[in-house]
């Protein structure tokens, strides 16, 4: 197979390669899987790489068939399915790792193989024992082999930032002769600062014979922290294409965020004068996909995808907030897929915030007793790390928050079964001096959980939403369970903590039949008393 048919993303019409766009190779199957802790079986990348694909991503970097047998099927698979974006195998400059990339490549619609091979000084004396000319010899015949097995043929030159810009620029030229459509010059160990990293590439597209015909790529590692300002800083040099990851995994300290590469070109559009074409609401339940995928949960104050990324805690910017959001967001939660701002109640929070949300709630105190409200309010920020509604509605109420009922749990038991499936029997209490016990079947033991305290309390909850994190560390960690459920045409919210996931569960699901309850009782209490009534 020839490059004729490369991939049009790449290039305009004319062959010229186009000025306007920054391609993003995402290596997540490749470099961010085979850092520790993040590796994922060949479902489990086949998945991601379908969401990669409805992403937007322009390559994929699918594996290293040359690994395993299993890597070798995982990419195989990929090339098979996906049809959009074109699918990348790694391959060293070795004719066994070139033709077992190319036999895994045969079905894929777009199709690009990467070599790579070290060039500075370091690397080819300790690493590869080759003198300068090995290294371009070596590379000239990997690409020239490379570019008959697949539509078009990456070459890196591994640990570039640390080799002579001058035979840096020699190696990418004797590359482009051999047909390479894309120069990849990595800061493979993370050690260059942004403003180094844009002066190379300057250097590169200016000295390298057939820049004009190429496109100049940058993978940066986060050793120091700066992996994302160096890509960008490459692109304001000229680099088109950034090889990241979503979430930013990778060897070591990782690499470049997709997430927050392809944010920052879009938010400062007017500066870098490029975008990308990533379905930017896709972010969010991408990286999400991710977490699932490995078991690796995101950072609380990761940037775009973060838990903490659209949430605001203090007074100031809660107050701002709610003036005009511009004053301390500068995207919107929903370019990422993130949903809705949350102005996160705690001992920061001032009393403007308080009241919006208490309204949100269907509460409108007059001020006297606000006073009250936002004084007690004080008080249990004070013990607990974040104010939730059901504490709210039970201050709203002249109600005791970490008291507030009126159902509880006296009894809980879950049993999972061969096949999946599960059952689960509540006994509850509630302030009247009821005790109702109920069982269920469900797909699991938190469905089953939900559906025995339905049938007790006598609440349907149609479950739209369910997470859970460590709220502690250690083998007894505390685990939050956070639902949202819709009941009579509205959405309500309920946490639970517990070392147990499903009592964690079981927590949240009541106190949203607890909060229901309660905001019907006001009407109900004002309703005048049949004299000779009994309970």
């Amino acid at each position: 197979m020839t490059n004729d048919t490369q991939h049009s993303n790449d290039s305009s019409e004319d062959g010229v390669v186009a000025d306007d766009r920054v391609r993003i190779f995402d290596t997540t199957l490749r470099d961010g899987e085979q850092a520790p802790g993040f590796g994922m079986d060949r479902r489990a990348k086949l998945r991601m790489a379908h969401a990669l694909e409805a992403l937007g991503v322009d390559v994929m970097e699918a594996g290293f068939p040359q690994a395993s047998p299993d890597d070798f099927a995982a990419v195989a698979e990929i090339a098979r399915s996906v049809r959009h974006s074109t699918v990348c195998a790694l391959a060293r400059c070795q004719t066994a790792d070139i033709d077992t990339a190319g036999r895994a490549l045969e079905a894929a619609q777009h199709s690009r193989i990467h070599v790579f091979l070290s060039t500075s000084p370091l690397h080819r004396e300790h690493k590869l024992g080759m003198s300068k000319q090995q290294v371009i010899d070596t590379a000239i015949a990997a690409v020239e082999r490379a570019k008959a097995l697949c539509h078009e043929v990456e070459f890196s030159a591994e640990d570039a930032m640390r080799t002579e810009p001058d035979y840096l620029a020699e190696v990418f030229s004797a590359a482009i002769a051999a047909g390479a459509t894309t120069v990849n010059a990595p800061d493979t160990v993370g050690y260059v600062t942004p403003a180094e990293i844009a002066e190379r590439f300057a250097y590169l597209r200016k000295h390298v014979k057939g820049a004009e015909r190429v496109v100049f790529s940058s993978h940066c590692h986060d050793d120091l922290g700066m992996a994302v300002a160096n890509s960008l800083a490459a692109v304001s040099a000229g680099a088109r294409q950034i090889e990241c990851t979503i979430n930013g995994i990778g060897e070591r300290a990782g690499n470049a965020s997709l997430e927050e590469v392809v944010m920052a070109l879009r938010v400062r559009g007017p500066y870098f004068g490029v975008d990308s074409r990533i379905d930017a609401r896709r972010l969010v339940q991408t990286s999400r996909l991710l977490t699932q995928l490995t078991g690796q949960a995101v950072p609380r104050n990761k940037a775009i995808v973060g838990d903490n990324a659209f949430a605001h805690e203090s007074g100031i910017h809660q107050h701002g907030m709610l003036k005009h959001r511009d004053t301390y967001e500068i995207m919107r939660p929903q370019d990422v897929g993130m949903g809705e701002t949350k102005l996160v109640l705690g001992k920061h929070s001032g009393r403007h915030a308080l009241r919006s949300r208490l309204q949100s709630l269907g509460h409108s105190p007059e001020e006297a007793a606000m006073d009250e409200i936002f004084a007690r309010f004080k008080t249990l920020a004070d013990k607990k790390r974040e104010i939730h509604d059901e504490d709210l509605e039970a201050l709203a109420l002249g109600q005791d928050p970490d008291a507030a009922g009126p159902w509880r749990i006296v009894q809980l038991n879950s049993t999972s079964h061969l096949g999946g499936s599960a059952s689960a029997s509540v006994r509850l209490a509630h302030d009247d001096g009821r005790e109702v016990g109920e069982a269920a079947i469900g797909d699991g033991p938190v469905d089953a959980v939900l559906r025995a305290i339905e049938r007790a309390t006598g609440t349907g909850l149609e479950l739209t939403q369910f997470q859970v994190r460590a709220v502690s560390e250690g083998g007894d960690a505390q685990g939050q369970a956070q639902l949202t459920a819709r009941h009579a045409a509205r959405d309500w919210r309920g946490n639970g903590v517990s070392t147990d996931i499903v009592e964690a569960t079981a927590l949240a699901a009541l106190s949203i039949v607890n909060r229901i309850e309660r905001q019907a009782a006001p009407t109900a209490a004002a309703q005048p008393q049949v004299q000779g009534a009994t309970a």
